[in-house]
C-alpha cells in the first residue's frame, strides 16, 4: 500500500481482529529501547508480514543510527513498529517536518531524496491525538551542539612530521582518534564499528563525550568517507582533525595512525605543552 491509502485504512481497522501484537524483532534494533517491546502488525506502512517489515525497515536503520534528529527513531518506529495500543497513534505533521528538515540532508548526502511515502502532508496537523515533536519549553533544556555536515572526504595523509601535525593542531578545534572496521551483517548492507578517543578539544564548552558522539555521527553521515577509510574488514586507525564553524563540524585532515608510527603519538603528547605561534 501507499502510506496515504493505508492511513485511511488504519482508522477503520477492527483493532484486535484485523491486527495483532507481535514482539519487535531483533533485526529492527533501531526500535529497541524506545519504551515498548511489542508492535502492531500490519503496521502504518502497510506491511503485513514480519519478513516484509524487517526487509523494508533495514534501509532506514542507517538513518536512525546517525541521530540526525532527537526524534528520528520515534518517528520511524511509530510507522514501522507502532506501539501495541487499542488504536494506531500516528506521528504529528510537526514531528515529520522537524525530522525531515534535519534528516533530509543526510539522505541527500547518500544520494537519496526524502521519499514520497513520508510526505509530511499525510500526517495529522493537530497535536491532540498524535506523537508531537519537542515543545518550545523542552528545547531550551537541551544543549545545542554543533552538527556534522555532508562534505567531501579529505585525503588521508600518511607521510608527515610531528612538527607539521602540531601546526595543524594550532589551527584546529579538535582531534579525535578513531578505530574503524566494517561489520558483517545478515543483509549484506554496510555497517561499521566506530570507536572514538578524544585527543584534544579547544572549542569552548564542548566535552569529550560530546565530541566523540559528534565524530561518530560525522562518520555515519559521510558514509562515502567511512567506506574509503575501511577498504577491508580489518580495523583501521585514524586521527580526524577539524574545526567547528558556525555550528557545523568540519573534518579537514585525516591522518593514518600506523601501529609503529611515533609521529602522531609524539604530536599528541607534545600538544599538552605546545605553545602555538
Amino acid at each position: 500500500f501507499a502510506l496515504s491509502s493505508f492511513l485511511k485504512v488504519a482508522t477503520s481497522f477492527d483493532i484486535g481482529l484485523s491486527t495483532k501484537c507481535v514482539v519487535i524483532p531483533r533485526e529492527m534494533d533501531m526500535c529497541h529501547n524506545i519504551g515498548y517491546s511489542e508492535m502492531r502488525l500490519p503496521n502504518l506502512m502497510g506491511h503485513t508480514s514480519m519478513a516484509e517489515v524487517i526487509l523494508k525497515s533495514t534501509t532506514w536503520q542507517h538513518l536512525a543510527h546517525t541521530d540526525c534528529h532527537p526524534h528520528v527513531r520515534t518517528f520511524l518506529c511509530s510507522l514501522f513498529a507502532p506501539i501495541c495500543l487499542d488504536t494506531f497513534i500516528h506521528p504529528c505533521r510537526s514531528m515529520c517536518v522537524a525530522v525531515r528538515d534535519s534528516c533530509a540532508p543526510v539522505l541527500a548526502c547518500h544520494g537519496h531524496p526524502w521519499p514520497d511515502s513520508l510526505d509530511c502532508e499525510r500526517f495529522p496537523a493537530g497535536e491532540d491525538m498524535c506523537l508531537a515533536s519537542l515543545t518550545k519549553e523542552s528545547k531550551h533544556l537541551h544543549k545545542v551542539l554543533p552538527k556534522p555536515a555532508c562534505q567531501a572526504c579529505p585525503a588521508v595523509e600518511e607521510f608527515f612530521t610531528h612538527k607539521r601535525v602540531l601546526e595543524v593542531f594550532c589551527d584546529s578545534n579538535f582531534a579525535v582518534k578513531v578505530k574503524l572496521s566494517k561489520k558483517r551483517t545478515i543483509f549484506g548492507d554496510q555497517e561499521y564499528n566506530i570507536e572514538c578517543q578524544v585527543e584534544f578539544i579547544t572549542q569552548g564548552s564542548l566535552l569529550p563525550y560530546e565530541t566523540q558522539s559528534m565524530i561518530q555521527q560525522w562518520l555515519l553521515i559521510n558514509e562515502n568517507c567511512t567506506q574509503r577509510l575501511t577498504p577491508t574488514h580489518r580495523p583501521m586507525v585514524y586521527l580526524l582533525v577539524g574545526n567547528i564553524e558556525e555550528g557545523i563540524i568540519l573534518v579537514n585532515q585525516v591522518y593514518r595512525w600506523q601501529r609503529r608510527d611515533s609521529q602522531l603519538t609524539s604530536a599528541t603528547q607534545k600538544w599538552k605543552y605546545h605553545k602555538c605561534l
